[in-house]
């Protein structure tokens, strides 16, 4: 087992992992910028390392710089959070030609996976279903049209890199096509440096379902059963919860089932996520893989009992996984909110600043994870997320219920908050019945 680890992240992220590491006895190096200096969760790691100025892209996305701490550090491996770093295979790659352990998947793997256009032709090689659509990039946007025309409209065109929404738009004929091409192909270009763009059929308000997946350097590999995101706004999800509610049982058992063929397809190990959406007929489709931990690993944590950090350090220290799929057995509902410093009333603008007063909520079956406490100011150069709020109890409606009230307990004072749209989701009917897909929040908000 690894006896020194460098958290190459930040925030909330960086506080779960030192927290887990500090339950197993290992010792952590966290690294920061300019912006982050004073956190108060960097207090709880052994070393700390200034790693450059705010801006990300001269402190957390320096490999060189991250590379430099861990040497300093005299650390065995380097977990990589979410978001940064945590996905990129020449990262990976160079902390192993450093003999630097990557607590997350081999580079071969996350190339494989990483690149949407690839990964659905590793999804259809290894029988995985996929939606319609171009068998390779478009290389220009007579060849959009062509294949628009052939799987029929309307069509998404989508970035083949990078993820969050953007590099998408929807098209439903041949002229929108032509500005949505120039668009989607400019906006991936500027967002991830690679113009790449594929089409498919655009699937009509589907939910969005996740699995999520756990494997050694052994070969076994294990599902978490599912996570329902489908409560998102513009790409960017809101509300996640396990099981999904509405989704026939024998859908699940075959998307869990494909979700972990594609990943021994892959060779992949380490926790990951294999996403899919599921139309109105509950046809299920895979989107795409993330190949790291992701922002609501909670709530399949909740559910099983299983730490996921805990166990991204185990396999990747070379220890067998020690769970086979029946022994992993889902129990009640979570919800999880991610509570960001974005204010609902001015159309989510991001609200950085000092946060006055915090108080956080309790209770039987409530877990608050944030490194944001009262006095911390947050930086306007990152991803706003303040807090995960996440509950559990024996059923959906026992959960929201608790949701609600713990809510409305949190105090976050001196900056604005998702709270109130978050209260506005689950005092909906609409969620109550669990007719939810991932345009239900766009049609609630225009109302």
């Amino acid at each position: 087992m690894f006896k020194r680890i460098l958290i190459a992240n930040r925030g909330e992220i960086a506080l779960r992992v030192i927290r887990a590491c500090r339950e197993m006895g290992i010792e952590t190096v966290a690294i920061f910028s300019e912006a982050d200096r004073g956190a108060p969760y960097l207090e709880l790691a052994d070393e700390t390392i200034c790693v450059g100025p705010a801006r990300a892209a001269d402190s957390y996305l320096r490999i060189d710089r991250v590379i430099s701490a861990a040497e300093i550090g005299n650390v065995q491996a380097i977990h990589p959070g979410y978001g940064f770093l945590s996905e990129n295979s020449h990262f990976a790659e160079v902390c192993r030609s450093c003999d630097i352990g990557f607590i997350g998947p081999t580079p071969e793997a996350m190339e494989r996976v990483g690149d949407k256009n690839s990964a659905r032709a590793l999804a259809r090689e290894a029988g995985v279903p996929t939606v319609p659509g171009s068998d390779g990039l478009i290389g220009s946007e007579q060849e959009a049209v062509k294949v628009a025309r052939e799987i029929g409209f309307p069509v998404l065109l989508k970035a083949t890199a990078g993820g969050g929404g953007k590099g998408m738009r929807v098209a439903a004929n041949d002229l929108s096509l032509a500005s949505a091409w120039q668009q989607a192909s400019a906006e991936a270009q500027a967002a991830f440096g690679n113009a790449g763009i594929y089409i498919e059929r655009y699937v009509e308000r589907p939910r969005h379902v996740e699995i999520q997946i756990l494997g050694d350097q052994h070969g076994n590999i294990v599902h978490l059963w599912e996570r329902d995101c489908s409560t998102q706004r513009r790409h960017q999800k809101l509300i996640e919860e396990s099981p999904s509610p509405r989704l026939p049982q024998e859908t699940r058992r075959k998307m869990c089932e494909a979700a972990v063929r594609l990943a021994k397809t892959a060779g992949y190990f380490s926790a990951g996520t294999v996403e899919f959406i599921v139309d109105q007929q509950d046809n299920f489709y895979f989107i795409e893989v993330n190949a790291r931990i992701q922002v609501e690993h909670p709530v399949s944590e909740m559910v099983t009992g299983i730490d996921l950090v805990k166990a991204q350090i185990r396999v990747a220290a070379g220890e067998k996984l020690g769970l086979v799929q029946k022994d992993i057995v889902a129990h009640g509902h979570a919800i999880e909110c991610r509570i960001n410093a974005e204010d609902p009333a001015a159309n989510f603008r991001p609200c950085p600043g000092r946060i006055e007063r915090i108080v956080a909520p309790g209770g039987f079956g409530v877990r608050w994870d944030s490194h944001a406490t009262t006095g911390y100011v947050v930086p306007p150069h990152y991803d706003s997320l303040v807090g995960k709020l996440i509950v559990h109890q024996p059923t959906r409606r026992e959960a929201i219920d608790t949701m609600i009230r713990a809510l409305k307990e949190l105090r976050i004072e001196g900056i604005k908050t998702t709270v109130p749209i978050h209260l506005e989701v689950l005092t909906n009917t609409a969620f109550h019945e669990a007719q939810v897909d991932t345009t239900f929040v766009e049609r609630m908000l225009a109302k």
